[in-house]
């Protein structure tokens, strides 16, 4: 972990009921902001993100007051505001980008918030590999289709558009190999699909891509069909990037399962099939 993810993790609280949480205060001087008022627009963006990605502000930004000192060891209450991993998350992909530090702070809380997420779900941490490779499989055809409308907004409209557009994010993932290449890769046939053919982990990180990406072309407003795809390059590099830092096998190097997702929607609706006329 770098010098910069050491501090953000430094900075972490644990309130009385055990949940962690951030000081947007403390968030701020960390980021750079001279003054707090100055980062007071950023967390309003932030709320207006967490809105928009339809979880409740009131679960991630909870206004209170903090204590700063003043001078001769006397304290003053100030207001301040209680933020999620999450909202943090969302604060840092809201700053300043020429700052350094928020760079980091990008990274580093877009991948402990979904390790997170993962942890705290423990239905998911106990299926077997194959319910969790049908699970996020059916989760990433659904960010799919808002990627694919994020896209189109930003200029992406014909076929080919979109199919350039996904090979832009493939090859920031798979460093430089293309649907094609990957398919190859994987030794399938011309029928198959390469997102049937993943391991749980290698859609995890496809599954990161596509909802990433979504979210940046919306919020940076990207207007034309080049810089989406650059956008979408680069979501792609990040990702990668944040694999090869957690010391994590490159989704290229990840090997095929022996059943596709088609079989194993076969075999689940066979099995569920055969229930059905149990209890009859």
């Amino acid at each position: 972990m770098s010098e910069q993810h050491q501090l953000f993790e430094q900075l972490k609280q644990i309130d009385e009921n055990g949940t962690e949480f951030w000081s947007a205060r403390a968030i701020s001087k960390l980021l750079g902001y001279s003054e707090y008022r100055h980062f007071q627009p950023v967390i309003a963006k932030a709320k207006e993100a967490c809105a928009n990605s339809g979880h409740p502000i009131q679960d991630h930004f909870e206004d209170i007051l903090g204590m700063v000192a003043i001078g001769s060891g006397a304290l003053r209450e100030v207001p301040d505001v209680k933020l999620s991993r999450y909202a943090c998350y969302l604060v840092v992909q809201n700053g300043d980008p020429n700052k350094p530090v928020i760079a980091a702070g990008q990274t580093y809380f877009a991948v402990q918030t979904r390790r997170q997420e993962l942890a705290d779900d423990r239905t998911f941490q106990q299926l077997k590999e194959d319910q969790k490779r049908l699970f996020l499989r059916n989760e990433l055809k659904e960010h799919n289709k808002q990627l694919v409308e994020a896209a189109q907004q930003a200029g992406v409209e014909t076929n080919l558009d979109f199919a350039i557009f996904q090979n832009h994010g493939y090859r920031g993932l798979y460093g430089g190999l293309d649907q094609k290449a990957i398919h190859a890769r994987k030794g399938l046939k011309k029928s198959q699909k390469i997102l049937d053919h993943m391991g749980s982990t290698e859609l995890a990180a496809n599954l990161f891509r596509a909802t990433q990406a979504e979210e940046k072309l919306r919020r940076d407003n990207v207007q034309n069909k080049q810089q989406a795809n650059q956008t979408h390059y680069e979501v792609g590099q990040k990702v990668r990037q944040t694999i090869a830092e957690l010391g994590g096998t490159m989704p290229e190097n990840l090997p095929a399962p022996k059943r596709s997702i088609k079989q194993l929607e076969t075999a689940a609706n066979k099995l569920s099939d055969s229930k059905d006329k149990d209890n009859e």
